[in-house]
Parts: C-alpha cells; sequence; structure tokens
C-alpha cells in the first residue's frame, strides 16, 4: 500500500471527522461538554459504547491473539454480559437517582470529600496511562506505514494525532464523542465484515469453507477447562470479566458519560444492554478475521514476530486487494482518533469537576461562575492533551507487543481500588476514617502486585491473569473495614 493512499484515507476519514464533530458541537453549552446535554437517543448511546468499548488496540491485538490464546477471549466477554447487566440494573439507576456529571461525586455524597478525589485520582492516572498506551501502538503503526517514508520523526507523528484530537473535542465534548464513536463504529465494523470478505476470497474459499477451515484449526478454541493453573482457564476469564467491566465501564468516566447522555435511566439501560449484544457480535467477528489471516499466512508461508503485527502485515504487504489495505487503515484510524478523543473528553471532566473541584468553585448559574467554569475546561482539556503526547512519546521506549494484555493488566491494578470503594459505598453503611482512604488506595494495589509476581511459589504454580482485580478490590474492602467504624 502506497504512503499517497494511506495519505488520501487518513485526510478523508479526518475530514469527515471534523465535519461530524463540527455538526455535533453547534449550539453546545459549556455545561454540555460534560454530559451532552441528557439528549441522546439509547441506540445512539449503544452503537456510541461498541466504539468506546474498542480502541485502535482492540483492532490491532484481538486478531493477532488467536495464535496464543485462541478464541479464549470470548471467555471474557461472557463475563462482560454478566458484568453489563450489573452495571445497568445497579449502577446505571444510582447515578441517574443522584444526578451526578461526574461519578467520583458519589464517593463524596457517601463519604468524604477525601474518598472522591481519591477516586477521581485513581481513574486519572489508569485512564491517562491506558489512553497513551492505545494511541501508542497506533502511532507505532502510522510511523512505520506512513512518517518513516518522510522521515518523519515519531515525536512529531505523537504531536499531530494529539493536536487533532485536542481541535475536535475541544468545543462538543460529550456530544461530539457521542457521534465520533458512532461514526467509528460503523466504519470499524464494516472494515472488519469486509476484510473477512477479501481474506476469505484470497484463500480461495467460500464462506461455508472458512467456517470449515476456523473450526477445525487450533486457532477457534474457545473453552479452556482442563487447567486452573492456566491464564486461560474459564472460569477465571469468566469471573474476571466480570469485575473487569464493572470496573473499567461502570467505574470509568470515559465509557459511562456516553450512557449517561441518555435521556432517561430507562433509556440508558436499554442501551447498556444493546451495546453489550453488539460487542460480543464485533468481538466474534475480530477473532475470525484473525483465525483467518492466521490460515492466509500459513498458506503463503509467512512468519509473523509479534501478533500485534499481523492484522496491518497481511493487509498491506502481502499482494491483497488495495481495498484491505485501505480498510485497515480507515478501521484504525478511526478507532485511534474516537477513542483518543473519549478519553481527552472524560479526563477533562474528572480534572476539572473531581481534581479542581471546579463545581464548588464556580457558581455556574451566575455568568462570571460559568465564564470561569469555561476557562477551567479550556485550560484542563489543553493541559491533558499535552501530558498524553509527553507519555506517547516515553512508551516509545518500550515493546506494544500484547498491548490488549497489557491494558487490562493495568486496569487490575489501578481500579481495584475504584472497585472496592464503590463496593464498601453500596453494601455497607459504615463510614471510614478519611485520611486512611488514600493509604488503602496505594497499599492494595501494591500487595496484590507483590502476591501476583510470586503467586507460582507460594500458591503451586498458580499464576494470576485479570482475576488480580478481585484481590485487588479485596484487599482494598479489607482495609476500609478496618478503618471503618459502624454509623448509628
Amino acid at each position: 500500500m502506497s504512503p499517497l493512499a494511506i495519505i488520501l484515507t487518513l485526510g478523508t476519514y479526518i475530514a469527515l471527522l471534523f465535519v461530524v464533530a463540527w455538526l455535533a458541537a453547534r449550539n453546545t453549552s459549556g455545561a454540555a461538554f460534560f454530559t451532552g446535554g441528557r439528549t441522546t437517543h439509547r441506540l445512539v448511546a449503544a452503537v456510541a459504547m461498541v466504539g468506546a468499548a474498542m480502541s485502535g488496540v482492540t483492532f490491532i491485538s484481538v486478531p493477532g491473539s488467536v495464535a496464543a490464546d485462541g478464541f479464549s477471549y470470548l471467555q471474557t466477554t461472557f463475563g462482560f454480559v454478566v458484568g453489563y447487566i450489573v452495571i445497568a440494573y445497579l449502577l446505571i439507576p444510582l447515578y441517574y437517582r443522584l444526578g451526578v456529571v461526574s461519578l467520583y461525586e458519589y464517593l463524596d455524597q457517601r463519604f468524604n470529600i477525601v474518598a472522591h478525589r481519591t477516586g477521581a485520582w485513581m481513574f486519572f492516572i489508569s485512564k491517562i496511562l491506558s489512553a497513551s498506551l492505545r494511541a501508542y501502538v497506533i502511532c507505532v503503526v502510522l510511523q512505520g506505514l506512513l512518517y518513516d517514508h518522510y522521515h518523519i520523526p515519531f515525536a512529531l507523528n505523537a504531536t499531530l494525532m494529539m493536536t487533532l484530537v485536542w481541535l475536535y473535542t475541544r468545543r462538543g465534548g460529550v456530544r461530539s464523542v457521542v457521534w465520533v464513536e458512532t461514526l467509528k463504529t460503523t466504519l470499524m465494523v464494516a472494515s472488519v465484515a469486509l476484510c473477512i470478505v477479501f481474506v476469505i476470497n484470497a484463500l480461495n474459499f467460500n464462506i461455508g469453507e472458512a467456517l470449515s477451515a476456523i473450526t477445525a484449526s487450533d486457532y477457534s478454541t474457545i473453552l479452556f477447562v482442563d487447567d486452573p493453573l492456566d491464564r486461560r482457564y474459564f472460569w477465571k476469564q469468566f469471573i474476571a470479566g466480570i469485575f473487569l467491566v464493572v470496573a473499567m465501564t461502570g467505574l470509568d468516566q470515559d465509557m459511562m458519560q456516553t450512557i449517561l447522555s441518555c435521556r432517561n435511566k430507562r433509556d440508558a439501560q436499554r442501551g447498556m444492554m444493546q451495546s453489550i449484544a453488539i460487542q460480543v457480535v464485533v468481538i466474534t467477528m475480530f477473532l475470525c478475521l484473525g483465525a483467518l489471516l492466521y490460515l492466509f499466512v500459513d498458506q503463503q508461508g509467512l512468519s509473523i514476530e509479534r501478533s500485534d503485527d499481523l492484522f496491518g502485515f497481511v493487509a498491506t504487504q502481502c499482494g491483497l486487494p488495495l481495498a484491505v489495505g485501505v480498510l485497515f487503515v480507515l478501521g484504525l484510524v478511526a478507532s485511534t482518533y474516537s477513542s483518543a478523543g473519549s478519553a481527552l473528553t472524560a479526563l477533562t471532566t474528572a480534572l476539572t469537576l473531581d481534581i479542581c473541584d471546579g463545581r464548588k468553585r464556580y457558581d455556574t448559574a451566575t455568568e462570571a461562575g460559568a465564564q470561569g467554569m469555561e476557562r477551567l475546561r479550556k485550560r484542563n482539556h489543553t493541559l491533558v492533551a499535552i501530558v498524553i503526547t509527553l507519555i506517547i512519546i516515553a512508551f516509545n521506549r518500550w515493546s506494544s507487543a500484547g498491548a490488549i494484555t497489557l491494558i487490562f493488566t493495568m486496569a487490575s491494578y489501578t481500579y481495584g481500588p475504584l472497585l472496592g470503594l464503590f463496593a464498601f459505598g453500596l453494601f455497607t453503611k459504615r463510614s471510614v476514617a478519611p485520611h486512611a482512604i488514600p493509604l488503602i488506595a496505594i497499599a492494595a494495589p501494591t500487595l496484590s502486585y507483590i502476591i501476583a509476581r510470586n503467586s507460582v511459589a507460594w500458591f503451586g504454580g498458580y499464576v494470576f491473569s485479570y482475576e488480580v482485580l478481585i484481590l485487588n478490590a479485596t484487599i482494598t474492602l479489607f482495609g476500609l473495614f478496618l478503618a471503618s467504624r459502624r454509623v448509628r
């Protein structure tokens, strides 16, 4: 695939991106930056949630993961379904009843301002790292496909991407994000579906033969139920999937800002359940594409050094029709820009409302207060964009192999205290000493890391996977209980 074709594809999408963002941002107030004006239709929110849940890392890593893990990711996805039910019928009613803009306002109402800021900081650290990693992986791909050809340094690549993301989210906020995520989902699903068709044709299969080949291959194993010590063991993946999605979606400002822009609780609940149904189908499509790509590589006698390179290598360098490369770049870029924009908006919300305490500092009912809030929001929006850019450049010293695993692993440590705090607030009536909360939030992931690193020696060969999140949240709950007292 030539650099010119990549530039034309990239330029066309970015032009479409800014048109959609501009249309969405028209007549948007400063307050609507955070909530989208609570006017999003549930079907739009459902489709946008699919896009929010699947970044460019999903586009790159999930197809490549089937060589080592088969279709085991579906075991985690089955857990996601249960987790979405918990979010829809436990957390969404809570958020609408309290009327929160930032999810972490709940912690202030239930505990105190220290818990509020601790929760916001845990989200902020986790999201800024994971968003930067997602963006970094895609920057690496585009560097190899395009920027190296023109001798453009990686730092300029990262800066250009984040500048464009900053520009399209600067005014519209959540409303722009919702419609851009909807555009992304449409383009991503269409790209994967059409790539599947082209690869099937390249293999000289019909659809029935392709399904038979996938089923007969080692790549299609879904259930791993024989070895409890295996990190792919079903119950590990399934239970971890429940907790991961509750933490990474239900307690994540980035993910929930889309669904909470619906008109009411009932619409938000329906949108959540419609979204997970679509996600199961889309994830299955990604896995099937991965199996087909490996079958193609095997047929051609090629080799892949890193699993994350699979899709891009086959799409752009293996003689497939130009349309496959265009669809790959289009899906990749759509995933990257929308995910980065969504994260930037959520991080700006957390920094402005939670960490900087914007709602208490400014009385937005007055003109002066609204202007003060707007200045704070714009300053924070720019600051977060700069920090993400710097982290992307710093990540350039690291390997991007297995990025989807790395993201879930990071989340297992950073979201554990959040999950413990929310669970303690929802299921107990005890109050916690304010000074203990940040200490527990630091101690829990630290102890979890030590236990996970030594589990093979300490627990007869047991290897922790994403269920380290459960351990982390349990330690947090235990610490909160010790530092709490019964409310009379």
